[in-house]
C-alpha cells in the first residue's frame, strides 16, 4: 500500500490497464501530452505514445462514437468527456448506440467503454462545468455507472470498468483530485455492485455518493459528540446499486438519511428511498430524508456556490430531525 492521492490513484490504474493489455487506448481533448484537463493522463503519452493515447477534436459526438466503435470492434478505449456538463453533446452515441448494442444483438456484441467525466461543484466553474449528472445515466439500461470516493475506490473500481465487457460511466467529483489515502500497489479490482460501510453506527443511516460520503463522515463526527452513533453508508456504484447492504443498515438503525450534491429533485436518492419504502417500510422510524442541491443551476457566486452544495450541518440538522 502506498499513500496517494485520487489523482495518481487513476493514472495508475490506467497505466497498469495499459500495461496489461494492448487493447486498451485512451482518447479525448488535451489527453496526450497536456495530461489530461485534470492532469490524470499524465505521463501515459510519453510512455505509450500517440497511437494509444490520442488527442481528439473538440466534438464529444465524435470521442463517444469513436469509443464505442472501437469497443465494438475488440478494442477497450477509455474515453474522457473534460466536464460531465458537455455529455449532452453526445448522448445519442451513449444512450441509443453504446448503451443498446449488446442487447439489439442478443450478446453476440460488447460495448467495453469506459466514459470518463469530471462533475461536481465547488471550484468556481459556474452553471455550465459545475453539474452532478448521475441521475441521467442511472435511468439508462445498458449502462453501468461508478462514483468512486476515495482513491483506493478509485483505482480499483476503474480497473473493474476497463475489463468489463458492458460501457461504464466513471464520474470522479473535482474536488476529490487532491485527497490523499492508501491505495494498493498492485492492480486490485473493486468488483460494482458493493458498497462499503465507511463508519459503522446504530443510530441512524446516512447513505451518501462521491464527495458527499466525507461530507456525511464530517457530519457523523459532529454528531458523536453528542453521542449519536451514525452508521455511513457508501455505495460505491449506483447501477448495479447494492441495495442489500442499505437495507441492512435500515434494518439496523431505523432510519434513513440520502446525501448527494446533484439536485434533489429526481437525483439517486429518490431511488433509494423508494426502494426502502418498498422493502423495509415497517422498520423506519420516522419518514426518509433527502438531501441535495436546491432545483437551481449552480451558481457562480462564491457564497452562493457554497450555499447550493449541501454541508454537514445540513446532514446533521437532518439526522436529528429522525430523531426527534
Amino acid at each position: 500500500m502506498t499513500t496517494r492521492t485520487y489523482l495518481l490513484a487513476l493514472n495508475d490504474a490506467l497505466r497498469h490497464e495499459m500495461e496489461r493489455d494492448p487493447d486498451v487506448f485512451i482518447l479525448g481533448e488535451d489527453v496526450g501530452q497536456f495530461g489530461g484537463c485534470f492532469g490524470v493522463t499524465q505521463g501515459l503519452f510519453e510512455q505509450f505514445g500517440e497511437a494509444r493515447v490520442k488527442d481528439t477534436p473538440i466534438t464529444e459526438s465524435a470521442i463517444i462514437g469513436a469509443a464505442t466503435g472501437a469497443a465494438a470492434a475488440g478494442l477497450r478505449p477509455v474515453c474522457e468527456i473534460m466536464f460531465v456538463d458537455f455529455i449532452g453533446v453526445c448522448l445519442d452515441q451513449l444512450f441509443n448506440q453504446a448503451a443498446k448494442m449488446r442487447y439489439m444483438f442478443g450478446g453476440k456484441a460488447k460495448i467495453p467503454m469506459v466514459l470518463r467525466a469530471p462533475q461536481g461543484a465547488g471550484i468556481g466553474a459556474a452553471a455550465q462545468h459545475s453539474q452532478s449528472l448521475e441521475a441521467w445515466f442511472l435511468h439508462v439500461p445498458g449502462l453501468k455507472v461508478a462514483m468512486p470516493a476515495t482513491p483506493a475506490d478509485a483505482k480499483g473500481l476503474l480497473i473493474s470498468a476497463i475489463r468489463d465487457d458492458n460501457p461504464v460511466i466513471f464520474l470522479e467529483h473535482k474536488l476529490l483530485y487532491g485527497i490523499e489515502g492508501e491505495v494498493p500497489d498492485e492492480a486490485v479490482a473493486i468488483p460494482f455492485g458493493q458498497a462499503v460501510v465507511r463508519r459503522e453506527g446504530q443510530d441512524a443511516t446516512i447513505v451518501a455518493t462521491s464527495k458527499m460520503v466525507h461530507t456525511a463522515l464530517e457530519a457523523a463526527e459532529t454528531l458523536a459528540a453528542d453521542d449519536i452513533q451514525v452508521e455511513v453508508v457508501d455505495p460505491r456504484t449506483i447501477s448495479p446499486l447494492d441495495m442489500d447492504t442499505i437495507i441492512a443498515s435500515v434494518k439496523k438503525t431505523h432510519g434513513l438519511v440520502i446525501a448527494h450534491e446533484a439536485v434533489k429533485t429526481g437525483g439517486v436518492g429518490a431511488e433509494i428511498a423508494a426502494q426502502v419504502a418498498e422493502r423495509a417500510f415497517d422498520y423506519l422510524d420516522a419518514p426518509i430524508v433527502r438531501i441535495g442541491a436546491p432545483f437551481t443551476p449552480v451558481p457562480f457566486s462564491v457564497p452562493l456556490e457554497q450555499a447550493y452544495i449541501p454541508s454537514a450541518a445540513t446532514i446533521v440538522d437532518a439526522v436529528r430531525q429522525l430523531r426527534s
